[in-house]
């Protein structure tokens, strides 16, 4: 569930920085998402942002709901810190607290200009499997965290691009690549959405051969749904879908500033 959950944050926090960060002042800004597996709703997020002048900052939630509640209560606790650049947000820290029933992990990541200074699981992991592929200090160099780096300004090509991601314990990419364009409507807006689909490619941090991590590295169907926001005049994302073995899931925004 956490790979899975890695891959479907960059996309909420995407959405939950969807707020007008241009406007004068200090912004903050709530939206809300819902996320099913098929047609069954299995959670619900939360996203608070507030950018101030001397940086961004943005926390979420993210709750097992409906059918999983069931097997076990799965919740996530993320946040980001950083400061605007001019053409993107460059994170200083980044921090996920992950909770399966009982079990509970968190992982703190400190970022300078771009690369990991710094990266902490607790508890500390057990001694890692043969086949475990070793994260370098080469693969900490100009990466991004799982919260920044999905907006994109005006003007900027939106799907032709490569995100290096850290998450504090695993290296990859997500390739994003043109698939036309879709019709969307969230609440009262409605308009067209740029379609981009999404290769996950993992480089390091997991164990090879991990059947969650194949999966995801052979899908071809991933997709994720920009649209520019009226405020910001960028582009963000409203939708995406994320194969699993067990089915897709969808995120589907319930607010958005169109």
């Amino acid at each position: 569930m956490k790979r899975y959950l890695s891959v479907l944050t960059f996309a909420f926090a995407a959405m939950a920085f969807a707020a007008p960060a241009g406007a004068d002042g200090d912004i903050r800004y709530e939206t809300e998402y819902n996320v099913s597996l098929g047609i069954l709703p299995i959670a619900h997020a939360s996203f608070v942002t507030k950018v101030l002048s001397s940086g961004y900052t943005i926390s979420g939630d993210v709750r097992s709901a409906g059918i999983v509640d069931v097997i076990a209560r799965i919740s996530a606790q993320t946040s980001v810190s950083g400061v605007l650049m001019r053409d993107r947000m460059q994170a200083s820290r980044y921090s996920l607290v992950y909770k399966s029933n009982n079990k509970v992990q968190t992982y703190d990541v400190r970022y300078r200009n771009g690369d990991v200074v710094k990266a902490e699981i607790s508890p500390t992991p057990k001694r890692k499997p043969r086949n475990w592929i070793d994260v370098t200090d080469r693969d900490l160099k100009s990466v991004l965290d799982p919260i920044s780096g999905m907006i994109v300004p005006d003007g900027q090509d939106v799907c032709r691009r490569t995100l290096p991601i850290f998450d504090g314990e695993s290296r990859m990419d997500l390739v994003l690549s043109p698939k036309g364009s879709s019709r969307f409507s969230v609440g009262d807006v409605e308009g067209e959405a740029i379609v981009c689909a999404i290769r996950y490619v993992p480089k390091s941090g997991f164990r090879k051969g991990r059947k969650d991590i194949e999966y995801l590295r052979q899908a071809t169907d991933m997709e994720i749904w920009f649209a520019k926001t009226a405020l910001l005049k960028v582009y963000a994302p409203v939708y995406a879908r994320v194969p699993t073995r067990m089915g897709p899931l969808y995120i589907r925004a319930v607010k958005f500033d169109g």
